[in-house]
């Protein structure tokens, strides 16, 4: 029975098929050995159920955090107006554009004109059907000259928004672009009832509804009666906990009080993972961790400065003794080889002290102490990654001091406020998304402050630009530019690790964000 048993392994491990299994065993006539469930296909192992709350524990809560979707920054109000909200356009498992309250869209010649035609049989929780109206406002609210949306640069390219009866919706550029569709999917571009003042009560027509939330605390979300989309959600209740301590969300899944956590502490990954009634979800990303320099504060407006700490960095070190191996090293620029357009002809900047010592001389900031603030709220193993790069500038005769900041409100007071801090990135789905959010001069998620002409000039050009080759040349050029001009110290392209209770089940999970796309409050059921 040991040939049995192998091939049960192999097909558990997804190194055979089932119908290969299903053929191998035949041939050794052990057919009646097999278990029913081995021979089960996916869909009857797998089907989903209804019922259940689910808890799930979370880091990336603040006391400031709102339901405003302009204002997300973090996980935990993305994942919960996931849950409220809908949006035009949805990204599937691999990140590509699908339909959600659009039903379909259609571009003119040069894609500056799109044409999105609207679900008729959505209502929002508070029974108002979906309307032209609402779209038009939930875009228009991020649209404003004193908005701050995380969606500014996106919303920014609409020249003229309008309706063209009840349930259709016409989007004109002030520039083509191919890549609109997706760009509606971004997490703060979420729709809205028309004329939405207050924001704390979540109305949305999504497959969940508000009953209670306590920034930085705890949400609890019930079952939306009548969600549009056929069977889902599966579960009856979504119970958020904030947990910014790793820890203790590892604690709290191992003993059962929470079935779901996200950003496992990677130093214990490997142990959890064998953990009874435990599983991981360790995906590749477009994530990448970040230590942004303020372009326009002394001393991070001289390059030199700024090259010489980019090559301070040992990011093979970080990649083994921060991620574990849980991901990919980085070159500086936000582009990973995930991306349509990633130049792999970019030589990847190596660790090398003498010329980072070279560069801080060259800037005359050799005696200079620099000061990095991190925070783990940044991402698990921030400070320590601050720490180790303390260490390995020491080398190159770099003496950089770390100021450890709070946990709660690092995203309202630390990023971006201060000189040096850490960030994490989510993957956009396309590189003009990706440039246009963190490095465009106009947008307020620039954390640089990094103003470069002629990247700003590439930026538009390429959106606008047909021609594949030439919108590679031009992706490829400002790759480089961010590279060896930006203020971005990116070393680490971090997978992304999540973990559950073994009794979640779900179809995929998918590589986009956190927790299955955000989407695992609607995705994902108990299978028992």
């Amino acid at each position: 029975m040991s040939e049995l048993k192998n091939l049960e392994t192999l097909l558990s491990l997804g190194k055979i098929t089932r119908r290969e299994f299903i053929a191998r065993v035949s041939a050794l006539g052990l057919m009646a050995a097999v278990s029913p469930i081995m021979l089960a296909t996916p869909a009857e192992a797998n089907q989903p159920r209804r019922g259940g709350r689910l808890r799930a524990g979370l880091a990336g809560g603040a006391t400031s955090d709102s339901l405003d979707p302009a204002t997300i920054t973090d996980i935990v109000p993305a994942f919960i107006c996931a849950s409220l909200y809908n949006y035009l356009v949805e990204r599937d498992y691999d990140a590509n554009p699908v339909p959600e309250l659009a039903q379909s869209w259609e571009a003119a010649p040069g894609a500056a004109k799109w044409v999105f035609k609207l679900r008729k049989d959505v209502v929002f929780h508070n029974g108002k059907p979906l309307t032209a109206e609402d779209v038009i406002f939930s875009i228009n609210h991020h649209r404003g000259p004193k908005s701050k949306s995380g969606a500014k640069p996106i919303v920014k390219a609409i020249k003229e928004l309008k309706a063209d009866g009840k349930h259709t919706v016409i989007f004109t550029l002030a520039i083509g672009n191919a890549d609109f569709p997706v760009m509606l999917s971004d997490s703060h571009l979420a729709i809205v009832p028309a004329g939405t003042t207050n924001w704390e009560i979540g109305i949305g027509s999504g497959a969940f509804m508000l009953v209670k939330h306590e920034p930085g605390v705890r949400a609890l979300l019930k079952r939306n009666p009548n969600y549009w989309k056929k069977g889902r959600p599966y579960f009856d209740e979504v119970e958020v906990i904030c947990i910014s301590d790793a820890s203790a969300r590892i604690t709290a899944l191992k003993t059962g009080k929470i079935d779901l956590m996200n950003r496992v502490d990677l130093k214990m990954a490997s142990l959890l993972k064998k953990s009874p009634g435990v599983q991981l979800f360790n995906v590749p990303s477009r994530y990448h961790y970040a230590m942004p320099m303020l372009c326009d504060v002394p001393p991070f407006d001289n390059n030199d400065v700024r090259l010489g700490l980019k090559y301070a960095v040992d990011r093979e070190q970080l990649l083994k003794n921060i991620l574990r191996g849980y991901g990919t090293i980085g070159n500086d620029q936000p582009i990973s080889p995930a991306y349509r357009y990633f130049n792999a002809e970019l030589p990847q900047r190596r660790y090398d002290p003498d010329k980072a010592k070279f560069h801080i001389k060259k800037a005359g900031y050799l005696d200079h102490t620099f000061t990095i603030h991190p925070a783990d709220a940044a991402y698990p193993g921030a400070v320590d990654t601050a720490l180790l790069y303390k260490e390995q500038a020491a080398k190159a005769g770099i003496k950089i001091k770390v100021v450890r900041e709070p946990n709660d409100g690092y995203w309202s007071n630390v990023w971006m406020k201060k000189p040096w801090s850490f960030c994490y990135w989510t993957g956009r789905p396309t590189e003009d998304w990706m440039f246009a959010t963190e490095y465009a001069a106009a947008s307020p998620w620039n954390d640089t402050h990094w103003k470069n002409k002629r990247f700003n000039e590439l930026l538009v050009a390429a959106r606008a630009e047909l021609d594949d080759a030439k919108r590679r040349q031009m992706y490829g050029e400002m790759q480089r530019l961010v590279r060896d001009d930006g203020g971005n110290i990116i070393p680490l392209f971090p997978n992304i690790v999540d973990a559950g209770s073994a009794k979640l089940g779900y179809k995929r999970i998918a590589s986009n964000s956190e927790l299955d796309g955000g989407l695992a409050a609607e995705r994902m059921w108990f299978k028992s």
